[in-house]
């Protein structure tokens, strides 16, 4: 790939996230002004210093306007992104590429999503005229299509790996349970699980991530600024998105087993990063659990483990709150909540609060002088056709 990257060249020097919920009480102003409220008074500063804006929402609204009449703003750009499930973190990318720019100095990314107005589940695009040979499948079915391909393709007993995938809900539930914002805040027992209905294909309604209301932001500026706003800066080391083309829905030979979009991102941002081994050089991972075979997937896809074997390191704890990766400490996707277009900033919400170590000490990761890195990692769409975002934040600056 092409990418040169921005390394150490922009800091997150602020950060807001709501509690992702069911907010029958609040709309969507309400959860972007208390979002980016957060924000700024975490940064110290007042929204007339921020120089520009880059909304994120799938189905929030059309323009920025979304977020300049709530927060009233005066003569602000306001960019509104939008870009599956990776929408959040899109409006990221773009607000720090125009900071490594030159163009603004200070610049907030914000994502937003009130899917439960809507009376609608997860991903849901307007109607837009086709040939006819769209997906029909909902997501949970083409998701589920992995269990098979992956049992198949390195010899594990159906059975074990659902048990395994029931392994990964528990972790990501034992987490969120010590989440004040987290959406659902019960531990889950692998057993429990195990025994919930299925819904499409081999997934239980346990394999599948909520559906929730939520905000995030943040704010950016350059890194040689951040210690203006922070003595505890996130340096961005990457920042990688791949658009995939959609063939692996008319190719019969598709193989469920691994995502390319992913592999190409994140071999991108690894580059960018100048990390060569993943799992020995990052402190944590967020990444996009929206059903628990794509966690399972993305272990070996994100290079966490060797192909074929993301089934037993998870079995074997390798993943887990004190594991040798730590992954989704927050309760990712699956126990925190999915609304589309805050998940991504959400997933550098709790990277902003682990590596500055201000995360609940129950769920507070170790990091070392070695491990200071995280990595957020969100997909948009399914199987075959999807978009693939990963960033690597650190703090310290390389050299």
């Amino acid at each position: 790939m092409g990418s040169h990257g921005i390394k150490d060249r922009v800091a997150i020097v602020g950060m807001g996230c709501t509690r992702f919920a069911e907010h029958w009480d609040k709309g969507l102003d309400d959860l972007l002004l208390e979002a980016t409220g957060e924000a700024f008074a975490d940064a110290g500063v007042h929204q007339d210093d921020v120089d520009a804006y880059w909304l994120g929402t799938a189905q929030g609204g059309m323009s920025g306007m979304l977020l300049s009449k709530p927060l009233q703003l005066e003569g602000k750009p306001v960019s509104r992104v939008e870009n599956m499930c990776a929408t959040g973190s899109d409006a990221l990318r773009q607000a720090a590429y125009a900071v490594a720019s030159g163009a603004y100095d200070l610049a907030m990314a914000v994502g937003v999503e009130k899917v439960k107005d809507s009376g609608y589940q997860g991903l849901n695009a307007f109607p837009v005229p086709n040939d006819g040979t769209g997906r029909t499948l909902t997501a949970a079915a083409m998701f589920s299509m992995v269990l098979p391909a992956y049992a198949s393709r390195y010899g594990v007993d159906a059975h074990e790996l659902k048990a395994v995938l029931a392994r990964i809900a528990s972790k990501n539930h034992y987490n969120g349970a010590r989440n004040p914002r987290a959406q659902f805040r019960r531990e889950m027992s692998v057993e429990q699980i195990l025994a919930m209905p299925e819904v499409a294909g081999g997934l239980s309604v346990f394999d599948c991530a909520g559906v929730a209301d939520g905000a995030a932001a943040a704010i950016v500026c350059r890194a040689e600024d951040a210690h203006r706003y922070t003595d505890k800066p996130l340096y961005v080391k990457a920042l990688s998105f791949v658009a995939g083309n959609g063939s692996g829905l008319t190719d019969p030979a598709y193989d469920y087993t691994t995502f390319p979009e992913i592999v190409a991102c994140a071999r991108d941002a690894y580059a960018q990063a100048g990390i060569t081994n993943p799992r020995t050089e990052l402190a944590m991972a967020e990444v996009h659990d929206c059903f628990t075979p794509t966690e399972l997937v993305l272990m070996e896809d994100l290079g966490f483990c060797e192909r074929g074997t993301a089934w037993q390191e998870i079995q074997a704890g390798a993943f887990d709150l004190t594991g040798d990766l730590p992954v989704n400490p927050d309760g990712g996707l699956k126990s925190f909540g999915h609304p589309v277009g805050a998940s991504g900033l959400r997933m550098m919400f709790e990277a902003w609060l682990q590596l500055r170590h201000q995360a609940p000490a129950d769920r507070q990761i170790a990091t070392t002088t070695d491990r200071h890195l995280a990595l957020t990692h969100n997909l948009g769409g399914y199987p075959g056709e999807m978009v693939s975002f990963v960033s690597i934040l650190g703090t310290e600056l390389d050299g």
